[in-house]
């Protein structure tokens, strides 16, 4: 057995000691070295108390009998019902165990084999004769006519077995965020199995290294792209089975490829009847009573991050992931909301620390985060953490003992955000070379980030993607390469690549692409609801689009292709923070260096120049990586341009 010891010293370095607000910085570090001591002391083990879903839930035992274990501190009464006793409601009681548990054994049938077969459904029922899914079930479906999902007991005679190891961590990060039901190009919910064959090799030629899985954990509506979590253990049976999600990984590794899990730990869908919500017929159970455990924007229940039984579900949702299905790191979503007691609603964050530091801080939700990396990082040294926040909270991707939660990445949202603010509001002749370079160079040093133009957040209904903010309704008719090239699409291609690369190299530390955006899909996503008369025609990603050959679609994927691959030969991400050297907004040229390269781009949209000469930080010849004029063609003939003590043209 693993054991998880702390080990580390109060080396708090996130801000200067003679502040106010340093013994303010200490007081989580504190709450978690104690929070984990009494994990350790009470449980005899951190690493058993985090794999408790070998103790809960339901276990095949070693004579084919099967142990069921469940957490229930309000219930009087529970009662497992299913296909295995024709539904008879109360003929298999639990018994009351010590700390609010319940426990009930059925032993292996005469010949030996299990009492409840592969595939059966099961309920759990209380003494108010509520049905219930179990908390930890592994397994849950829907019938086509029914509204609620079942507890399918998931236990093949021939579970897919690893092939591949994990890849080792990556030099940098270049991630491609994918959703797997809208990852095919048919009106219809795609499979593990169809993004296995056709996506993986798709994102591999592009030259990402890292995928990011959305909407895994099961949830009963489909149009809440995986953010309603119902069941924590289940991996989404409308792609597919546990087995086919195993084999998805299993490939992704086989090619070299990370695969990270979108994982909500930040609420919980309101369900009853399909969710962990009320699972005891209490309003607590999981989650705080009252007001407090309601999130007023989400209509969701929000997790009592302080409780014992809490922990120890969460902690080992992140060991499930790990273990059983293989991913490699997870990007923990609303981080925002689990920080601070008004869940960032409302607020704009300035950026002063009284924004971070003090009563509204959720201290119990910041601990169990320090936990989670701290968990994850021992275990796990090559595991990937990357935090979804807005607001900006100092030492969140800080090492733990420097005073840190531990995050490996931040995703830069402010990026994004000034994108579109941008597209909205000026025209390109307008666009502010110094505040587009300031969003893009403001973040924390010794904290790294994900960069990313656009993500699954702009290519929702009610907003566009950035390619049809610059293309608008010419993507329909003026996307052949058949026909002459219209202003507004040379324009808007040429924009889509410069804001990309710009981002790319400038932004971050790590890279973030959303499905289909690499070649400029033209249509939002607008997932089946009753709004859209439960039409698939949105929910989708339409590939068939650059895989002909006469769309321009191929030269934005094309050029995308090349933007990865000339990072993994350079390694931009890796290298330290670039030094910008040229702001011309006159000119509208912004000029950098970074990882010994010379990035030049010229947003002007009706100048081009020669011989215009900028600083380079070193003597010698640059060989050209990527270059593409305003109009868009490639130009071949000058390969290098040369610096010398009298500086740099081109």
């Amino acid at each position: 057995m693993r054991r998880i010891c702390l080990e580390m010293s109060l080396n708090i370095s996130v801000l200067q000691p003679d502040t106010s607000i340093y013994c303010t910085y200490q007081q989580p570090y504190r709450l978690f070295a104690e929070r984990l001591s009494q994990l350790e002391e009470a449980e005899g083990d951190f690493d058993h108390f985090t794999q408790s879903y070998q103790s809960l839930g339901a276990r095949r035992q070693p004579n084919n009998g099967l142990l069921f274990t469940e957490w229930a501190p309000g219930a009087k009464g529970l009662f497992l019902t299913g296909d295995f006793n024709g539904w008879e409601k109360l003929s298999h009681p639990f018994t009351r165990k010590e700390h609010g548990k319940w426990e009930l054994y059925l032993p292996p049938k005469r010949d030996r084999s299990p009492p409840v077969l592969h595939k059966s459904k099961l309920k759990v029922r209380n003494d108010e004769y509520l049905f219930r899914i179990s908390p930890w079930a592994r397994y849950v479906t829907k019938r086509l006519d029914s509204v609620t999902y079942d507890w399918i007991h998931w236990d093949p005679l021939h579970p897919y077995l690893v092939l591949h190891p994990r890849p080792p961590k990556q030099r940098s990060l270049r991630i491609y965020e994918a959703h797997v039901g809208i990852a095919s190009s048919e009106e219809k919910i795609a499979s593990y199995q169809s993004f296995t064959l056709n996506l993986l090799p798709r994102i591999k030629h592009l030259g990402y290294n890292c995928i990011q899985l959305m909407a895994i954990m099961e949830h009963a509506y489909y149009a809440s792209f995986g953010y309603q979590v119902t069941s924590f253990f289940a991996a989404s049976s409308r792609f597919g089975t546990p087995e086919d999600l195993k084999k998805l990984v299993d490939t992704a590794h086989s090619l070299g490829l990370t695969v990270l899990l979108d994982v909500v730990h930040s609420h919980a869908s309101s369900n009853t009847d399909d969710g962990i919500n009320q699972f005891d017929g209490t309003d607590s159970c999981f989650f705080h009573p009252g007001p407090r455990g309601n999130h007023s924007d989400w209509g969701s229940r929000i997790f009592d991050y302080s409780s014992w039984e809490v922990s120890r579900f969460l902690l080992s949702n992140l060991r499930w992931w790990m273990e059983e299905y293989r991913f490699d790191g997870f990007r923990f979503d609303g981080v925002t909301s689990m920080l601070y007691h008004h869940h960032g609603v409302g607020m704009s964050f300035s950026g002063s620390y009284s924004d971070y530091f003090g009563m509204h801080i959720n201290e119990d939700a910041l601990i169990h985060l320090m936990l989670s990396n701290h968990l994850l990082h021992t275990l796990y040294p090559e595991c990937i953490t990357i935090a979804e926040d807005v607001s900006g909270m100092p030492g969140l991707c800080r090492p733990i003992a420097a005073g840190g939660l531990g995050f490996d990445y931040r995703l830069a949202m402010a990026i994004p955000d000034k994108w579109i603010q941008i597209l909205k509001e000026r025209r390109d002749e307008e666009w502010d070379m110094a505040d587009i370079v300031y969003t893009l160079t403001n973040r924390r040093r010794g904290e790294r980030s994900i960069a990313y133009a656009e993500s699954h957040d702009q290519a929702l209904v009610g907003d566009k993607s950035l390619a049809f903010w610059l293309m608008d309704q010419e993507m329909y008719t003026n996307m052949s390469a058949l026909m002459p090239m219209t202003v507004v699409i040379d324009r808007g291609i040429q924009l889509h690549k410069m804001i990309r690369l710009l981002t790319h190299s400038l932004g971050g530390e790590g890279y973030l692409n959303f499905m289909g955006n690499e070649f400029g899909h033209p249509e939002w996503l607008d997932f089946p609801r009753k709004g859209n008369s439960e039409s698939y025609r949105y929910a989708r990603r339409q590939y068939n689009l650059v895989d002909m050959q006469h769309l321009r679609y191929q030269q934005l994927n094309a050029f995308d292709r090349d933007m990865n691959h000339a990072e993994d030969k350079h390694g931009w991400l890796a290298s330290a923070p670039a030094v910008v050297t040229t702001i011309n907004q006159e000119d509208k040229v912004i000029v950098f260096e970074r990882a010994n390269l010379v990035f030049i781009f010229n947003f002007h949209p009706s100048c081009s120049y020669t011989d215009y000469r900028v600083a380079a930080g070193r003597l010698g010849k640059y060989p050209l990586i990527l270059i593409f004029l305003i109009l868009g063609r490639v130009r071949f003939g000058k390969e290098v341009f040369e610096v010398n003590s009298m500086g740099s043209s081109f």
